[in-house]
Parts: C-alpha cells; structure tokens; sequence
C-alpha cells in the first residue's frame, strides 16, 4: 500500500526534529568533555607571585630580655667574736628589727652591756687590737676611721696612741664609753709613775748634796756629781718606762666590739638572738639596703653584658629605668643583677620579691636607619649580601651592607652606586 503525500511529510519533520535534538545533546555533552591536559591546566594552582614588604626606616636597637627575681642585694651572715669576753655573752640591747638599716659606725647588737659597732671591710675581727699590735686588720682599721673621719695618724698598719685616740672618737660618735685597757697595764702605768717620782726625789737629794759640797769649797766634788749623774740617768729610764706603760696602756679595741661587713649600709633581713639570749654563732642575717632583681643568662650572653649598662623593669606595665650593677659567673650559669635607679614606696613594696621582665639593650643605632626584615636578605656568589628589590614587575639585586640586627630586622646600606629607599619593596617570599 503506498502512502500518501502527507504522511510521507509528517515522518520527514519528525526524524528531522529527532535528529535536531540529538545535534544539541551531542554538542551539550561535548562541551563537557575535556582531555587530561585540559583538566590539569584547570585543576593547577596559580603562578607563584613574590611576597614583599617595603624597606623601613626605623631605630634598632639589640637587646637581651628576661625574667628575673627581686630581692635585696648580697645576704650576708653576721657572727660576733666572743671569745675574748671573760663572761657569758648575753645579749643586753640593741636588738635590731627585721627591716632596719645597718648604718657604719653605730651599734647593731649590744652584749654584756658593750656595743658591738658595725664597720665596712672584708677582714674579720679575729683579735683583740692594741698600742704595739701591728698587721694586716690594723691598716684596714685605720683606713675605715680615716675614712669615717676620725684621724688615726698616719695610716699605715701599726696601732699607735694616735690610733687609740681615734677609736675613742667613733666611740663616742656611737653614744658609748670607749673600751678600757687591761688591769694589768693601767697598775703597770702606776707603778711606772711611782718610779719615776722616786727618781725625781733621789736626783733632788744628789743635786742638794752636790750644792753643799760647793758651798763647803770641797776640792773633790765628784763623788756627789757621779750621784747627780746617776740620778738623772735613773729618771730617765723611769721617764721611758713610764711612757712605754702609757703606750700599752692607750685605748683598745676589743675583738667583741667591732664586726665588720663588707659594704654597710645593710638591711636586717632575720635575727637569730633576743635580749637575755646568749650569743652562739650567727646574730642576724642582712642584706644590701637596695633592692636588685637577678636574672640568669648563659655565658654567650654574659659575654655582650657589662655593669653600667643602662636596663629597665616592667613593673605591672610600668617601665622603671635601672642599671647593671654586676654580671657574676654562678656555677654553668651567669647571674645579672640589675638594680633600679629609684623607686617609690609603692613601687618598692611592688617590687619586693616579686618575678619581673628585664630587658637590657646591647647596642643601637644612631636614629632611623634603613631596615628590612631578615627573610629578605640572601647570600651572592661572593658571599656579600643583597636583597631583591621589585621595580617596574622585574626583580632587580641590590648589593648592601648588613649592620645591627634586632627584632628581626637588619640595617642595611646599598653598596657602590646601588639604590635603596625608604618606601622600596623587597622580595621576603614567594
């Protein structure tokens, strides 16, 4: 049977619709397919770009920060000698208060009634000191009433009447009765005096019998002469011994009575007596009258440290200027203790053994320099230093010259006829 015209037309347009629609499925889905090269280039990150950060121009300063523990400066402990003493060593008085100030020169304890006077050295009291007592303790005694402003005489290490009247007036500059001399040298002086007057008498009986002679016009007076000159020789001799009884007879020190600490004044840190106790040992233990805090840095540190360098404290956000006083090897470590230049009540109580930030500066630069970070420096086949700087989208090398380093930042100073700015960008990363 054959079809007609129009049916024949009606399956023309419907394949040709069908075959429309699978052109556009095709093209859909081949604008879906990508080959593996294509996928890649899609899927790659992007080209790295450089990472900069423009030259500065700032102050640099290197410093060495860290933390470290307040306290008073240098405990020491303090014994009395008492060996010398003919009676127990009771404690009578002047018993100082935790807190108080050890002051050179006056009391800080008194036993069996006498004081026991507070001096500056490193020599102990380790005798009795006398007229006629020579050595090392007495030079260092004489130095520290020369000092305090007592006069000794020369200043040499022989303890002489000049000594004596010296240690009579820092005790008397303490509120005290100055020591006494032994029994033995005061009946020594009197019995020097007996002998003297008993000289003086015999040469008045021989200058009288020699005058009687004359006036009888005896022709030998000699024997009367020979007994004047006899007698004169005697009182002299007595006269000598008796200014030698005096020598030994001027004003001691006592071993007892003096102590001597290394710098004064001191702060009274613990007592280990109390009035009616006996002494047996250390006394009290003080310390420096100034407060310090004390960090510890190991040797490589220590090196770049020296005492006078300017530190400041961080006090609950408040800077406090301060010093180095001292660097000190302790053990494998270094102790730096650095002292604050002033501090008020407030502070002080603050700062009293509390753990407080150091930081000390080691070395700055005059002013603003130009600084880059450190990342942007780098090493030329020379072995000299350049950093790269982005001009125009091209990295150009700029040779330079590195100084102070600090904070992670470096000085820099272009070389030759090389340019660097303020403001430039420099290559830290890509």
């Amino acid at each position: 049977m054959t079809a007609s015209p129009k049916s024949r037309r009606r399956v023309l347009v419907s394949v040709a619709g069908v075959a429309v629609a699978s052109l556009g499925v095709g093209v859909a889905a081949g604008s879906r397919i990508s080959s593996p090269e294509d996928a890649a280039a899609k899927t790659a990150p992007p080209k790295a770009s450089q990472i900069t950060v423009p030259v500065a121009k700032k102050a640099l300063s290197s410093k060495v920060v860290g933390r470290g523990d307040a306290s008073f400066d240098g405990a020491v402990n303090i014994r009395v000698e008492t060996s010398g003493l003919t009676t127990p060593a009771i404690v009578t008085g002047k018993v100082p208060a935790v807190g108080s100030t050890l002051t050179e020169g006056k009391a800080l304890l008194e036993i069996t009634g006498r004081p026991v006077i507070g001096l500056a050295g490193v020599l102990p009291m380790y005798r009795t000191l006398s007229p006629g007592s020579k050595g090392p303790d007495v030079l260092q005694l004489e130095q520290t009433l020369d000092r305090l402003g007592f006069d000794p005489g020369t200043v040499d290490d022989e303890y002489t009447l000049d000594t004596s009247a010296a240690v009579e007036q820092l005790y008397e500059e303490a509120g005290y009765d100055a020591p006494e001399p032994e029994e033995r040298f005061t009946q020594a002086v009197d019995q020097a005096k007996k002998q003297v007057d008993a000289a003086k008498n015999q040469l008045r009986q021989a200058q009288s019998q020699l005058k009687a002679a004359k006036a009888a016009k005896a022709k030998d007076t000699s024997v009367q002469q020979g007994a004047v000159d006899d007698a004169e020789e005697n009182l002299a001799d007595a006269e000598d011994a008796e200014s030698e009884a005096k020598f030994k007879a001027g004003t001691p020190l006592p071993v007892s009575e003096v102590v001597y600490v290394k710098t004064l004044p001191r702060r009274v840190d613990d007592v280990k007596v109390e009035r009616g106790g006996t002494v047996n040992g250390v006394v009290m233990s003080a310390s420096g009258s100034s407060l310090v805090v004390t960090l510890k840095v190991d040797a490589e540190t220590a090196q770049r440290l020296k005492a006078g360098m300017v530190a400041s404290l961080d006090l609950d956000g408040t800077a406090i200027a301060a010093k180095v006083r001292r660097v000190a090897k302790n053990g494998s470590t270094y102790d730096v203790v650095v002292a604050p230049n002033t501090l008020t009540a407030s502070q002080l109580a603050l700062l009293r053994e509390a753990n407080v930030r150091v930081t000390i500066p080691v070395k700055s630069t005059s002013g603003k320099v130009l600084a880059v970070p450190l990342a942007a420096l780098s090493s030329g086949s020379d072995g000299g230093s350049r950093v790269e700087v982005l001009r125009n989208g091209q990295v150009e090398l700029v040779p330079v010259t590195v100084g102070l380093s600090a904070d992670g930042f470096a000085q820099v100073t272009p070389k030759g006829d090389a340019k660097l700015s303020d403001g430039d960008q420099v290559v830290v990363g890509k």
